[in-house]
Order: structure tokens, then C-alpha cells, then sequence
């Protein structure tokens, strides 16, 4: 999701996105210790785009405090 559309989420609706970004990351970590085939970019990719909805967050709660 680009940096755009998250800054004109609300900060419940960023909190549902940061949630479902943790549940990916957890499946993302069993399927490959199951043995799964993974590709390992996408644990890069969840992980950046975890970085970029708390950074997004604390910028909301910064600039409403």
C-alpha cells in the first residue's frame, strides 16, 4: 500500500491495517517453518510496510498532541 493512501487513514482504520500486517507476518513465519515454499521478500516487504504504518501513526499522534 503506497505511503499516500495510508496517511489519509484514520487512526482506528491504520490499527486495523498494523494488525493485519502482524497476522501476514505470523503466517508468513509458520508457513515457512512447516516447510512451505516462501519467498523470502515478502517478510522484507510486511516488514517495511509495518515500519511505514507506525511511523505514519506516531506523525498523527504527534501532530494531534
Amino acid at each position: 500500500m503506497a505511503t499516500e493512501e495510508l496517511k489519509d487513514k484514520s487512526v482506528s482504520e491504520l490499527e486495523t491495517e498494523l494488525t493485519a500486517l502482524y497476522r501476514e507476518q505470523f503466517n508468513l513465519r509458520m508457513a515457512q517453518g512447516t516447510g512451505q515454499d516462501v519467498k523470502p521478500h515478502n517478510f522484507k516487504r510486511v516488514r517495511r510496510q509495518i515500519a511505514r504504518v507506525k511511523t505514519i501513526m506516531t506523525q498523527k499522534s504527534a501532530a494531534g498532541a
